[in-house]
């Protein structure tokens, strides 16, 4: 798994970037273990301003590539490790719909393959 993290409007500190990889390692076991090293991850967390809201607001945003797919979340919170837990949540339920998409998929061709192989035979 590759991943990109970038700050806007705030500083990215170790502490930051070592929780966000550390939250964003556990997205790995959703994707189909062949797809592992293809999975990059893009996240931007950054402060932003809002004139109608009191105090910092903090965003995290990611974005992940597997095969050809696109997945993406986002999460606007006053706390930034909040923001950050929410995207890897939002995350990890679309990864794991799209697993288990990709498993039934296959497991009805498999089973369509086999009632025609059984087509003709007597019982």
């Amino acid at each position: 798994m590759k991943t990109k993290i970038t700050a806007t409007n705030m500083d990215l500190t170790s502490a930051i970037e070592s929780y966000v990889d550390e939250k964003l390692a556990s997205i790995e076991k959703f994707a189909i273990p062949h797809e592992q090293e293809e999975l990059f991850v893009e996240v931007e967390v950054g402060k932003t301003t809002k004139h109608h809201e009191h105090g910092d607001v903090f965003r995290a945003e990611a974005n992940v590539r597997v095969r050809g797919k696109h997945f993406h979340a986002v999460s606007e919170k006053s706390d930034l490790y909040a923001a950050i837990d929410d995207v890897k949540d939002e995350l990890a339920r679309v990864l794991n719909s799209y697993k288990g998409r990709e498993r039934n998929l296959a497991r009805k061709g498999a089973s369509m393959i086999k009632n025609m192989l059984r087509f003709g035979k007597e019982k």
